[in-house]
């Protein structure tokens, strides 16, 4: 949306937020070219350049540069304003806040597999679970979150790309910086829409030593439907490229080759596939292609989604497929876009953290700069000197065991400028707060209250209101973004037939965020104390609010298993109450109806009347008594 009052254009967008910095937005409403060139490449969608050079100012404030941009459009003067990372403190704990303290990874239904008689659908949640957390242990998953979880708060987006590693045998997660990130998204799309085709682009410097000049790499995955099989090949230049497959028909013509599993119908032409994860075929798959051109060969016209393929380099793996529209087997795209707030109707992009408080943060740095000017002339104060002797040429210099002569009526004038730095430190302390509140993040989850100041717990719970409002508003726009990527995973093991995952059905899988405000547990233990022992509260529902609290708790299931191993009152009650054996040694974990002793064989003619007589001593004094032995 954009409108023109005189010569300025006023636009309002998801980055017009920015639009009060000249360097961000001229009279057109366009970034300075000098200070964004990046976000004005000749490659890069118009849609697109207020996006990267917002990008681009936002890392600048979160590394204290934003001095450095300002000095291009302000000069070398404004590289003098002090930046003490404000921006970058503020986003560390809005992104520790956002985790929480740890994150686990549930399945639904598995919390059930340590009842009695659990149903078939808890042991089949407990398999994925297991196999799902243990993946994420090998693959470092926590990790990851932090580098994109700090580039979603920073910058408002923040995206994984994931791709299936034969050497490793398992799905790869990366973190992708959402700057080489351009989703194709239809002019009737929602933008809330899963794009179909999505390019990761991104320049390459000029590498003399290679002999290389200036590129630009582009990696897209595209959503389309399934082809005949293809091999690597090259074209009549000698470029690696994808060619189609054919068999000989049976007249001799060349006959496309379908690839593994495919079905063609001959009435529609199309081509089908069953996937693991699917109860009916589908008829599309997704491409990835890996290319890269000379940027000299790039000509006004084309954009990142319609560059000429004609001129493009395409890289082949390490088992020599061409990266040319190679059909990865899968139906979706293994990228997961993580927006920082839920998205405007309509709207792809989340927004940074930073917006709404980036004014004050520049009020901040002049706070800063200015006291850091009066604390050097109160540490170092100014002097006036009258009376002093009438030699020009004598210097008077500040210092210990400094004595100057005056003449009569002489005296020393200092001005004290310490009220004005005083003034400036509670000026700060003003902005600091006005930050903290339009932020929604109190100061006591900034580490700069004083906890003997706080009248109550309950006080302190009610400041922490609107910091839990921006919490749950931020979890929400994520909470179906992690679902998505371990789904992904699960999809990603079976198309690579991973033995552990053969059989296992894809089942939906949460990624839980732990507590991230200080947690009263000993009251949280006697709430789960007093529900359990009441019947108010299962043993399932408290453990879980245990581990919310933040107890050291793995695992809901064996928790619930060892506490039910030592609970005897409570099983001599189940007893009582049922007189099934069975029952109660199901509750304990134990086997309290073992199978019975068999009895000791009796030999044919001795004694088996249970008197105790030893039957050898019996047998031996038959014999020397010259009796008959049967």
């Amino acid at each position: 949306m954009s409108f023109v009052s005189g010569l300025r254009k006023v636009v309002i967008d998801g980055w017009s937020w920015l639009n009060y910095k000249p360097i961000y937005s001229d009279p057109r409403g366009m970034p300075n070219r000098r200070a964004f060139p990046e976000a004005q490449a000749s490659w890069v969608p118009a849609e697109d350049e207020r996006r990267l050079a917002a990008y681009k100012l936002l890392t600048a404030y979160d590394n204290n540069q934003s001095a450095e941009l300002a000095a291009i459009l302000d000069g070398e003067a404004a590289r003098e304003k002090r930046e003490f990372g404000d921006p970058a403190m503020f986003v560390d704990t809005v992104m520790a806040h956002v985790l929480g303290r740890e994150q686990h990874i549930t399945v639904p239904g598995a919390e059930h597999d340590n009842a009695d008689d659990p149903p078939a659908e808890a042991a089949a949640a407990t398999q994925v679970q297991d196999l799902l957390r243990d993946w994420a242990d090998d693959e470092l998953l926590p990790m990851r979150m932090q580098q994109a979880e700090r580039k979603a708060v920073a910058l408002g987006d923040g995206v994984y790309r994931m791709a299936w590693d034969p050497a490793k045998q398992r799905p790869t997660v990366r973190a992708v910086d959402p700057g080489f990130y351009f989703p194709v998204l239809g002019e009737d799309a929602d933008g809330g829409d899963f794009p179909t085709r999505v390019h990761f682009a991104w320049e390459l410097p000029e590498d003399t030593k290679r002999g290389l000049k200036p590129r630009l790499r582009r990696i897209t995955y595209e959503l389309a439907p399934i082809g005949t099989a293809t091999g690597a090949g090259v074209d009549p230049s000698g470029r690696a490229v994808r060619a189609a497959l054919t068999t000989e028909g049976p007249d001799g013509e060349a006959v496309p080759v379908l690839g593994p599993g495919d079905t063609l119908d001959t009435d529609t032409g199309h081509i089908s596939r069953q996937y693991a994860w699917n109860d009916t075929p589908t008829t599309l798959t997704c491409y990835l292609t890996d290319a890269t051109w000379d940027l000299g060969d790039l000509k006004a016209g084309h954009d990142v989604d319609d560059l000429p393929l004609d001129k493009a380099t395409y890289a082949t793996r390490s088992d020599g497929e061409v990266l040319d529209h190679l059909d990865l087997y899968i139906d979706f795209i293994p990228v997961v876009h993580v927006p920082n707030t839920v998205p405007a109707a309509e709207e792809h992009w989340g927004q940074s953290s930073l917006a709404k408080v980036l004014q004050v943060f520049d009020e901040l740095q002049g706070a800063d700069t200015d006291s850091s000017r009066a604390a050097a002339t109160t540490g170092l104060p100014m002097i006036g000197i009258s009376g002093a002797s009438v030699d020009a040429r004598q210097a008077y210099d500040v210092g210990p065991g400094a004595v100057w002569r005056l003449g009569d009526n002489g005296r020393l004038t200092t001005i004290d400028t310490s009220p004005a730095l005083r003034e400036l430190r509670e000026h700060r302390h003003d902005l600091a707060d006005r930050a903290a509140n339009v932020a929604r993040i109190p100061a006591v989850t900034l580490g700069t209250l004083d906890p003997s100041k706080v009248p109550s717990g309950y006080a302190m719970q009610l400041s922490l209101g609107p910091l839990d409002s921006l919490i749950g508003s931020m979890r929400l726009a994520r909470a179906h973004k992690y679902t998505l990527l371990l789904k992904f995973a699960q999809r990603l093991f079976l198309a690579g037939q991973h033995p552990d995952w053969d059989g296992v059905l894809p089942l939906p899988a949460q990624l839980v965020f732990g507590p991230y405000t200080p947690t009263d547990k000993a009251g949280v233990l006697e709430q789960v104390t007093n529900g359990v022992d009441k019947g108010v509260l299962s043993l399932e529902t408290g453990v879980q609010m245990l581990i919310e609290a933040g107890f050291p708790i793995d695992d809901a299931a064996t928790e619930i298993e060892r506490i039910q191993s030592r609970q005897f009152d409570k099983a001599r009650a189940l007893a009582d109450a049922t007189g099934d054996t069975g029952a109660v040694g199901s509750f304990l974990g134990m086997d309290l109806n073992p199978a019975p002793t068999p009895p000791v064989p009796a030999l044919p003619g001795l004694p088996s009347d249970g008197t105790g007589t030893d039957p050898n001593q019996d047998l031996a004094g038959r014999q020397g008594s010259g009796g008959n032995t049967p």
